[in-house]
């Protein structure tokens, strides 16, 4: 193919996720009280009309069947709140660690050569998960620059696990793949092993809060504050994108890459960096998120090819878009599940991290079996 027809679909792709962010302030848990059209009205200051109002729970607050000038504007505010103070930046937070998770799982799976391997393969998410679990143990509350105790622990546990895998795979001669990819799997069931340990002595609040935060969530999340780790992702996403053009002269072998200028030891190194300080930041501050960065750039490679110029930016466009689309399962779940049941399960949401697995285990078991026939 053409480099203007990938460069369609990557203009297609991007279309399409900026169509999810457009509507994204009119879907959530009141999606039938608050629907995006409302929510945009309201933010660009378009009249609504009060007869549109009519029986609307959220419009009539007295309950007398009209709907009043005072009243509609009371809705109007109602629904920019709801619309752009908490959907929007969830939204926007889905996006960063949708396009952060699936851009890191391409670039490892390049430079390890193995389709298995994601942003979690370094044992990132275990160190990260036993730093918060520790942290929560405790009871640290300390806040430094708006970030919990909790938040800064995890980022620090997994910064560590993946400079303790660098410490015992490099020695004192050259890096190896296979190395540092098998010290940090050994390195991530240690940490395991030491969540257990702790869980063990921990009481079932402490259990359950561990338990909860590991299953990743954006609920945490409001207003803005999920933009506070743009400033770290925004210079890892473009050291991995320009990393393109080297990464498909590394997949040809060290000593062909090497030939032909690429600098192996830097390459590895700066790759591994720039995943470990943005899957460290988003575990910190969402928790493990699970089967993204595993099975986004599968689809990608098998939509646009192996070619990394196009593969990266293809999975973070498509990784964007699959986790908003996730959120929005786990945020409407609980509504279907409280209309199968008959119950009111009111703002309830299912973790993220259940709702990736549901929906990328399937999918990759689907690409499995496409590659076998």
């Amino acid at each position: 193919m053409t480099a203007g027809w990938y460069l369609l679909r990557l203009i297609v792709c991007l279309a399409v996720l900026s169509l999810f962010v457009l509507i994204s302030p009119g879907i959530g848990t009141e999606s039938a009280s608050v629907g995006w059209w409302d929510a945009w009205r309201a933010r660009l200051g378009i009249a609504i009309d009060p007869e549109e109002l009519a029986g609307h729970p959220f419009a009539d607050g007295d309950q007398d069947g009209k709907i009043s000038a005072e009243e509609a504007t009371a809705f109007a505010a109602h629904a920019r709140h709801i619309g752009f103070a908490l959907r929007l930046p969830r939204t926007l937070l889905a996006l960063q660690v949708g396009m952060t998770l699936a851009l890191c799982g391409a670039v490892l799976q390049v430079l390890f050569r193995n389709q298995l391997a994601e942003p979690y393969t370094l044992g990132i998410a275990s160190g990260g998960s036993l730093g918060a679990l520790l942290a929560i143990r405790l009871g640290w509350t300390v806040t430094l620059l708006g970030l919990s105790a909790v938040v800064w622990s995890a980022f620090v546990g997994a910064v560590a696990v993946v400079a303790a895998a660098f410490a015992l795979a490099r020695g004192a001669r050259r890096l190896t793949s296979n190395e540092l990819l098998l010290a940090g799997v050994t390195i991530g069931v240690f940490c395991g092993a030491m969540m257990m340990f702790v869980t063990a002595l921990s009481d079932e609040r402490v259990t359950f809060e561990v338990i909860r935060w590991m299953m990743g969530s954006l609920d945490p999340i409001v207003h803005w504050d999920g933009m506070v780790m743009l400033p770290v992702l925004l210079p890892t996403w473009l050291a991995l994108i320009f990393a393109a053009q080297p990464l498909n002269q590394y997949r040809l072998g060290d000593e062909l890459a090497a030939a032909r200028g690429v600098n192996v030891v830097v390459l590895q190194a700066v790759c591994v960096l720039a995943c470990t300080l943005a899957t460290a930041t988003v575990v910190a501050q969402c928790g493990p998120i699970g089967f993204l960065g595993l099975v986004v750039p599968h689809i990608v490679a098998m939509l646009w090819g192996s070619d990394c110029r196009i593969l990266l930016p293809a999975s973070a466009l498509v990784g964007g878009a699959f986790l908003i689309v996730c959120d929005w399962g786990s945020q409407l779940a609980m509504r279907v599940a409280g209309w199968a049941t008959h119950r009111h399960l009111g703002s309830a949401t299912l973790p993220i991290g259940v709702m990736t697995a549901v929906v990328g285990v399937p999918i990759f078991l689907v690409l499995l079996r496409s590659r076998r026939t």
